[in-house]
């Protein structure tokens, strides 16, 4: 990847660039980005091939600036089936988000057949156009080939997404960190409206049944809800192979800062 990197190291801090800008206030960083970097400042504390992280969820309650970031993670529990990991997201010394990670052994599956929803049945993105805008999602965050639908369209809504850039500067992506960035995505997906975008999530749950095998990571809105300005959205995640698990999300309603 050419492209500049969210963040870059500096001692045990991380610095944001300018391209990990979010879309509600211009000073402040992209949930997706927050959401990345727990994930992988997890997955390198429990670095253990026998595990997959099989849900990270991440409470969101202050929206950072692109002062340097500080990631401080703890073993909750280091069993031999079950391992659970926390994570706590410091901007200019402030805390602004948490993460707990549940991580579950590898074994073999019981016998007999369980229902699960139909495999999507989606174009392979090689087999998309490529859009006329090849900036891609919010001038350049993302790679996207749409599927079907749009932000905000009525019926289905399909994309691939693809990351174009490093989470870390000169540290590639691991297949967690990639669907950990994208899983943010969830939220603008499945909660615009037909006049925009609404609400600014305050979580996300990923869970994951596998780890993606391929760069790309589709997106199908499955549900949306709201109530008093209180919303939830929710997105099956897929790779080229499948479907890997889900993206969860709590939302506010909230208006953008012009400033």
């Amino acid at each position: 990847m050419s492209n500049e990197p969210f963040f870059t190291r500096d001692g045990g801090r991380f610095v944001p660039t300018s391209v990990s800008r979010g879309p509600w206030d211009p000073k402040s960083l992209h949930g997706r980005v927050v959401v990345g970097l727990l994930g992988r400042e997890i997955e390198r504390l429990a670095a253990d091939p026998d595990f997959i992280p099989a849900r990270l969820t991440v409470d969101m309650y202050r929206l950072p600036d692109l002062s340097p970031v500080e990631v401080k993670t703890s073993i909750v529990r280091d069993g031999g089936r079950i391992k659970v990991i926390d994570a706590e997201f410091f901007s200019a010394g402030t805390s602004m988000a948490r993460a707990t990670c549940q991580l579950l052994r590898r074994t073999q599956n019981p016998e007999g057949t369980s229902w699960s929803p139909p495999n999507w049945d989606a174009p392979r993105p090689a087999d998309i156009p490529e859009p006329e805008d090849r900036r891609g999602g919010m001038g350049g965050m993302w790679a996207t080939r749409p599927i079907s639908g749009a932000f905000g369209s009525p019926g289905r809504r399909q994309v691939w997404m693809s990351e174009v850039r490093e989470l870390i500067g000169g540290e590639p992506l691991t297949p967690f960190s990639r669907v950990a960035l994208a899983a943010d995505f969830a939220s603008p997906f499945a909660n615009a409206g037909d006049k925009g975008l609404g609400y600014i999530n305050s979580d996300v749950t990923l869970y994951l049944h596998r780890l993606p095998t391929t760069e790309w990571v589709g997106f199908e809105v499955v549900n949306h809800q709201a109530t008093a300005g209180v919303a939830i959205g929710e997105c099956f995640l897929y790779d080229e192979q499948g479907p890997i698990g889900s993206s969860t999300v709590a939302a506010l309603a909230q208006k953008r800062s012009m400033g």
